[in-house]
């Protein structure tokens, strides 16, 4: 979780630490008639909370019982769910005015959530569904039987957070590899932008002989581009006010800023104070949405390309020879070899950039090579042999 900079939660509450709440609880339910106490249980009555089934849609007469679990006879309605359960044997159990015993499955999280959030909040997350035991079995029956796979030996924490992130938070998230590739390429165009608009900011306040702190007077302004910029944290207020719709966000007034800022870079479209106006509103956004990195854009850049060799099954040394072996085959205008080079590298997740005589790269999604289409009824031609 420190990987994928996520604060730690403020409470951490044990439900055995909470028992004077859960039980507070269970006799306020009692007091309003909507829980009974069949020895020692205390079920509650679903029939007297009209609102039962609200949230999913489950309608009384449509509930079967006995399927999931014995029904209990003692219940008045087979959908009546256990708020506190009388002890038995070897189960941890405490003293309560309906007799010794424990907490049901339910009943704890209400009361800590209570104690904690007050009795109104706005978001409960859970799974979707058998989180225990199901899940659980499997999580540990999969372990056992094949290697470590942590996801962050192979994937910018960076990558995983903005891949999570891109999905709405109560919507499925289909877990994929090429998923995670496409959150590490945006990683890093996000990062690179950044890097890149660090730099020519740089090279602008030398330029003008601006000292930090002061303010700079440069060329002209584009007020339609500086809006866009300004309406950056009103947009990111909007989106995550509209059920933290985080990735409306991402892929609309966020890329926006991200392209301005990389035109401000390139033609120098705006003056020095614009691009550090658009800076600060992306850092601001980023620190909120915990993508904004303790240490520098360079930093990021580089473990990503490391991630990247790493999944590419390279070294920095295949690609200084792999590049330096492109560039032989384009001196000797040897193009096929060329393109096949940049070609093997994409199927690996790597792109090649030549900027002016240089040939850098950068993380990418990998490209499938294309199938070898072979025309209908002609036999495919014999592969030359060695000799």
């Amino acid at each position: 979780m420190a990987n994928l900079q996520c604060l730690p939660p403020t409470h951490e509450p044990r439900v055995s630490k909470h028992m004077d709440q859960i039980r507070n609880m269970i006799a306020q339910i009692i007091e309003k008639d909507l829980g009974y106490v069949v020895d020692g249980d205390v079920f509650f009555a679903v029939d007297k909370f009209p609102d039962y089934g609200k949230l999913s849609g489950q309608k009384q007469e449509n509930n079967r019982a006995g399927e999931r679990v014995a029904v209990d006879s003692r219940k008045r309605n087979p959908s009546d769910f256990a708020l506190w359960k009388a002890a038995k044997a070897g189960e941890p159990s405490w003293e309560s005015e309906w007799g010794r015993g424990r907490p049901g499955w339910h009943i704890e999280c209400s009361a800590m959530s209570e104690r904690y959030l007050s009795s109104r909040f706005d978001i409960h997350g859970g799974g979707l569904d058998l989180i225990f035991p199901h899940h659980e079995n499997e999580i540990a029956q999969s372990c056992a039987a094949s290697e470590d796979s942590d996801i962050t030996e192979r994937y910018h924490p960076l990558a995983l957070r903005y891949f999570l992130i891109n999905a709405h938070y109560r919507s499925p998230l289909n877990y994929s590899v090429l998923q995670l590739e496409a959150a590490s390429e945006a990683v890093f165009y996000i990062y690179q932008t950044l890097k890149d608009c660090d730099d020519a900011l740089s090279q602008l306040q030398e330029e003008y002989c601006i000292k930090d702190g002061e303010q700079p007077q440069t060329p002209s302004e584009t007020p339609s581009d500086d809006k866009k910029c300004i309406d950056l944290q009103g947009e990111f207020k909007a989106n995550m006010s509209d059920d933290l719709n985080t990735p409306l966000f991402l892929t609309g007034a966020f890329l926006d800023a991200l392209k301005i800022k990389k035109q401000q870079k390139q033609q120098r479209l705006l003056s020095i104070q614009s691009l550090i106006e658009v800076e600060k509103e992306v850092k601001k956004v980023l620190d909120v949405l915990g993508m904004l990195p303790p240490y520098s854009y360079a930093e990021v850049l580089q473990q990503s390309k490391d991630k990247a060799l790493k999944r590419a099954g390279l070294t920095e040394d295949d690609m200084l020879r792999i590049i330096d072996e492109r560039v032989e085959a384009r001196k000797n205008k040897d193009f096929l070899r060329s393109d096949q080079i940049r070609a093997e590298l994409q199927q690996k997740g790597i792109a090649l950039m030549d900027i002016g005589t240089e040939t850098t790269w950068r993380p990418c999604v990998p490209v499938q090579p294309e199938p070898e289409i072979v025309a209908v009824g002609e036999p495919k031609a014999p592969a030359e042999s060695a000799e």
